[in-house]
C-alpha cells in the first residue's frame, strides 16, 4: 500500500486519493499530487503597504512615525531602511537595521517599497 503525503495545511495523516486529487477529511483541503510533491507547504507572500510584494535585500521607506518600544525616541516618517531581510514571526515581518536604532524588527504594513 502506497503512503499518502500529510495534508499540506492541518498536517492530518488521514488523506485520501479522489480521482487525480488528494483529500483532507479534516479541514477539506484538496490538492493534486503533482502540486502536494513539488511546493510541499505553501510560502506565505509578505506585501508592503500599497501591497507590493518584498523580498529579501529590499529597501522600504517608513510611512508613519513608529514609537520605539522601552524607548522615548520615534522612528521618523519617511526613514530608509536598506536590506531588509523576511522573517516568519508571529507579529513582526521585517528585521533591520535603522541607522541611529540598531538592529529591530518592523511590520510591512508600516513601511513601503522604495
Amino acid at each position: 500500500m502506497m503512503k499518502l503525503p500529510n495534508c499540506p495545511k492541518c498536517n492530518s495523516e488521514y488523506t485520501y486519493e479522489d480521482g487525480s486529487l488528494l483529500v483532507c477529511p479534516e479541514c477539506a483541503y484538496e490538492w493534486s499530487v503533482e502540486s502536494g510533491a513539488e511546493s510541499g507547504e505553501d510560502e506565505k507572500v509578505i506585501k508592503d503597504s500599497n501591497g507590493n510584494v518584498l523580498t529579501d535585500g529590499d529597501t522600504v521607506t517608513v510611512i508613519k512615525d513608529l514609537k520605539v518600544k522601552g524607548s522615548s525616541s520615534v522612528i521618523k516618517i519617511g526613514t530608509k531602511v536598506k536590506n531588509i531581510r523576511l522573517i516568519m514571526d508571529d507579529d513582526h515581518d521585517i528585521d533591520c537595521k535603522i541607522d541611529g536604532f540598531g538592529a529591530m524588527k518592523l511590520k510591512s504594513q508600516f513601511v513601503k517599497k522604495a
